[in-house]
Parts: C-alpha cells; sequence; structure tokens
C-alpha cells in the first residue's frame, strides 16, 4: 500500500465506503475493499495520533515562554 497522506486516505476510505454501500461487488471485491479500507483506518489513526503527539510537545516553560520541541514519536 502506498504511502498516504490523511487527507488522501480519508479520500480513498470515502471511496471505498460508497462501493460497498452500492452492493454490487462480488464477495471477493468486497472483501479486497473491506481489507484495504481496514488498512486505511489504521494509516489513518497512527497519523492523528503522530499528530496528537506532535501537539502535546508544545509546552509552556517556567516563564511562561513558549517551547518547541521536537516530537520523538515516544510518550511525554
Amino acid at each position: 500500500m502506498p504511502d498516504y497522506k490523511y487527507e488522501e486516505a480519508i479520500a480513498r476510505l470515502e471511496e471505498i465506503i460508497e462501493k460497498l454501500e452500492q452492493g454490487n461487488l462480488s464477495l471477493e471485491e468486497s472483501l479486497l475493499l473491506f481489507e484495504e479500507g481496514i488498512k486505511l483506518t489504521k494509516i489513518c489513526t497512527k497519523i492523528l495520533d503522530e499528530a496528537e503527539g506532535r501537539v502535546r510537545v508544545l509546552i509552556k516553560d517556567l516563564n511562561g515562554q513558549i517551547d518547541f520541541k521536537d516530537f520523538d514519536g515516544g510518550c511525554i
């Protein structure tokens, strides 16, 4: 699966949902699209978790100054 940006992954998920809701796919086609949708959901979740981590890294020091720190992917 190619590297997706969040917006691209969401757009592809919307396409998949639309195709599945139409109900005119074979079982095999439906399962393949469902599997792709699950993978895209995991990608979106990962992207959102990373964004949340980056936001949390924005902290104030004792003087009230805003201090930007690089997000290393770990827990705070």
